[in-house]
């Protein structure tokens, strides 16, 4: 394909190289290079963008995988947007497979809700258009005031579990959680496998509960109205950890979007082994693999964690040769001929139903 006659021009935000393997990956697809910008972190930390070539008139894609600093990453894509809309750029669509800031997209306490806080300073910076992969929660997408394709990497990794895992027949399907229950159901109807769902959480030990940290605040005198009794909430407690399903003598493979603290997969993986299961897989889509991730899934009985390339992780997978990867490039760079083309994205989303 002609660049200079293509329309288009796409772009990687991240100043990191090993970041910028999944932009060289999708415009290999694409047949077409990666734009002339330099992206670069000045002494004192701010970041700075230059682009390289003309952009005026053109429809702008820009990529950017999130490293371990998060916060760098984002400042570099709202840089080169902003940097791209003052250079009369026609339309700036960031292809961001893993949108950071996800799971803080529910206000908790005194807290904020950043995921729309970034959503905002993404439309400001302007961008038009996003393209991401497996929100954390599909309801992200009522945080932008511009249009949001949310793609799914359930095809690619249904299609690892069908070709290289032996016997997958015989295997289940885990959901670590009832909340994670409707993404593992959709996995086990597709994969005509059955399902099993782990509930509640391990108990303190006696040591624990007899430390005071789990006895009540003292009660302090406060005014108020006197004669107001409102209803007593009563406390959640969850019962102690249990799996419902029967996986003896079956392959366990856990399902989810992010691994990131692998505490809860680690202890997961302990629960199923003992009620039987031989072999224990993990299927995430982002695998961020945080801190000590990779020493703990190594001396753990997860046998292999699949991941997608969304985010880079090639450091954690010397760590630990249990990391697997798939590579979704392919679909990232469809969406991107599709839009460039004005071609309808229906196709991406063929066989996928609201709830998935």
């Amino acid at each position: 394909m002609n660049v200079a006659k293509s329309g288009y021009r796409v772009f990687s935000a991240n100043s990191s190289a090993a970041c910028a393997e999944l932009a060289k990956k999708i415009t290999e697809r694409l047949g077409v290079e990666l734009g002339k910008s330099v992206v670069f972190q000045e002494s004192n930390r701010e970041t700075r963008v230059d682009v390289k070539e003309s952009v005026r008139g053109q429809t702008i894609f820009i990529i950017q995988t999130i490293p371990r600093d998060v916060n760098t990453a984002i400042m570099e894509l709202l840089v080169m947007a902003y940097a791209l809309k003052t250079s009369c750029a026609k339309n700036i669509i960031g292809v961001i497979p893993y949108f950071p800031y996800s799971k803080q997209c529910k206000m908790r306490k005194r807290g904020s809700i950043v995921c729309k806080l970034l959503a905002s300073m993404l439309a400001k910076a302007g961008l038009t258009h996003i393209i991401t992969m497996d929100l954390h929660q599909k309801e992200i997408q009522g945080f932008f005031s511009f249009p949001v394709d949310n793609l799914r990497a359930s095809p690619f990794l249904i299609q690892y579990i069908q070709e290289e895992i032996p016997n997958y027949r015989n295997a289940i399907i885990v959901a670590k959680s009832p909340a994670a229950a409707k993404r593992a159901q959709s996995y086990a109807e597709r994969l005509r496998l059955g399902l099993a769902v782990i509930h509640g959480e391990a108990q303190c030990a006696e040591s624990d509960m007899a430390d005071g940290r789990h006895s009540p605040p003292c009660v302090r005198n406060t005014t108020g109205h006197t004669g107001l009794e409102l209803p007593l909430m009563m406390a959640k407690e969850k019962p102690p950890i249990t799996v419902v399903g029967d996986v003896g003598g079956r392959i366990a493979i856990i399902v989810d979007d992010i691994i990131d603290d692998v505490g809860d997969f680690v202890a997961a993986a302990e629960i199923l082994k003992e009620r039987g299961a031989y072999k224990i897989y993990i299927m995430a889509t982002h695998g961020l693999l945080s801190a000590d991730a990779p020493r703990l899934i190594e001396e753990s009985a997860i046998d292999e964690v699949v991941v997608t390339n969304t985010v880079p992780h090639e450091v954690q997978k010397l760590q630990c040769p249990k990391i697997k990867t798939v590579d979704v490039s392919m679909i990232l760079a469809e969406a991107i001929r599709r839009i460039h083309n004005g071609e309808s994205m229906a196709y991406l989303f063929r066989n996928i139903t609201v709830d998935d």
